[in-house]
């Protein structure tokens, strides 16, 4: 469905069922270069389990219009709007990497509003190498295809996901391609890095949260490695951390791990 949001056309996947305000809601945030979809499999399951799910298209990017957030507190700021379009008092909040920044980022500025929070595949400090930076905005074919090495530690799914066969680095690739492509006006790729390689205000955030905190984190992940966590975890009030056996790009490489650490977590 499409929401109103600063004035842009706002895209949120509601997993198959219809939004219902009224329900407990999941507000799920993507990663650079990405979209709604790599949150399918757990975003359906949660819609079909007496959750209302909201897995947006940041702004600017494919289904999205809108200026793509030049900085996560841009982006945070986003999604205090999305809750205020949405009708939603209160929701809890689900990001992978650079969608994890921003969800932590919300739920420190508007703290009576987020009911949990889960950071999947997190760092802090987001730090991007400059050769990754450069590539980002001079050679994007290239970086996407270094980002697709150092996010996936196997080269298939296991059967739940996708099915028998798929191809992980193709399908990421095929991804971020299409992302790309969907704003000729902006790289979202460097402008994404960028944001995450600028973000300082991690353990500041997570220091003034009240609500429960969950970190999943991949136990072969290159790009933010389970250690660089650590700065969050010991600052967090209710934290709890599972580690599952996967790189960066979890939610496909490892999804059931990912879901039943969601499912488990959510649970009153």
């Amino acid at each position: 469905m499409y929401l109103k949001v600063k004035g842009a056309d706002t895209f949120c996947y509601t997993g198959g069922k219809p939004f219902d305000a009224l329900k407990p809601t999941l507000m799920f945030l993507h990663g650079v270069l990405n979209d709604h979809s790599v949150w399918i499999l757990q975003t359906r399951y949660f819609a079909h389990h007496g959750w209302n799910v909201l897995a947006v298209d940041l702004p600017g990017h494919c289904r999205s219009d809108g200026e793509p957030p030049r900085s996560v507190e841009e982006a945070a700021d986003f999604v205090i709007a999305l809750l205020d379009a949405a009708g939603l008092r209160r929701a809890a909040l689900i990001g992978h990497s650079f969608g994890a920044l921003v969800a932590l980022e919300a739920a420190a500025r508007a703290p009576g509003r987020v009911t949990s929070l889960a950071l999947v595949g997190v760092a802090h400090p987001m730090k991007v190498s400059p050769a990754l930076l450069e590539n980002a905005q001079h050679a994007p074919m290239k970086a996407i295809d270094l980002v697709n090495v150092y996010s996936h530690s196997t080269m298939a799914p296991p059967p739940s996901s996708l099915g028998p066969g798929t191809w992980l680095h193709g399908g990421a690739r095929a991804l971020m391609k299409r992302v790309l492509a969907s704003n000729p006006r902006v790289n979202v790729f460097h402008r994404g890095f960028v944001a995450c390689d600028s973000y300082t205000g991690g353990e500041a955030a997570i220091a003034k949260l009240e609500c429960p905190v969950l970190f999943i984190l991949g136990k072969n992940d290159a790009m933010t490695p389970p250690r660089a966590a650590q700065g969050l975890q010991g600052k967090a009030r209710q934290g709890r951390t599972v580690v599952v056996e996967a790189g960066h790009q979890m939610m496909s490489e490892a999804p059931d791990a990912v879901l039943f650490a969601l499912r488990d977590f959510l649970q009153p």
